[in-house]
């Protein structure tokens, strides 16, 4: 599965062949057929894999973290950390695909269910901040998820194309310290 995921991480689900599926996952035709139904449920697995995987990463930072605010604050500054070389890309599976898929209903709805789980854990955080009486009681709880869910896939893109580590850390720090002062009570 984890071989399959990256495949698909980086060449895109339309790019990968059912060649390079064979040659990546050492099966014959038949048996991933067998195994997977189709390339396209094959892929969907691959979605699960990565997004439970992202969703373990943010929830052991925030789980981690004295208070909730500083764990969303600490989980943008985890990923001041991505470098390319770490992943097949540090560009989110999710974001790449949804770009990639388009208009293909049953694709973009898988990522788009996986995308909405992340807003409604990153919601469930503010929430917290906010019941810990770190946050306004007049936030939009759904709203400031929406912008933390933008500076992550915002973040993880950069990473793509920043080459100093010390600027990434900066930015990651500067929307962290953003966040604090836009929203703290």
């Amino acid at each position: 599965m984890d071989a399959a995921m990256v495949l698909f991480w980086t060449k895109g689900y339309h790019a990968t062949s059912l060649k390079d599926l064979e040659v990546t996952l050492q099966m014959k035709p038949g048996s991933i057929y067998a195994a997977f139904q189709s390339k396209e449920s094959l892929f969907r697995a691959t979605l699960d894999r990565y997004a439970a995987k992202m969703a373990s990463e943010m929830q052991a930072v925030l789980d981690t973290a004295q208070s909730p605010l500083t764990g969303l604050r600490n989980h943008l500054i985890s990923l001041a950390n991505l470098a390319p070389t770490d992943k097949p890309s540090t560009s989110c599976m999710l974001v790449k695909s949804l770009l990639e898929v388009g208009h293909v209903d049953a694709l973009r709805d898988a990522v788009q269910n996986h995308l909405n789980r992340i807003q409604i854990s990153l919601t469930h955080a503010v929430q917290m901040a906010q019941n810990a009486g770190e946050l306004s009681q007049s936030l939009d709880c759904d709203r400031v998820a929406r912008r933390l869910q933008t500076y992550i896939f915002g973040l993880k893109i950069q990473a793509q194309r920043e080459t100093d580590p010390r600027r990434m850390r900066q930015l990651c720090e500067d929307l962290a310290t953003e966040l604090s002062q836009s929203v703290a009570a």
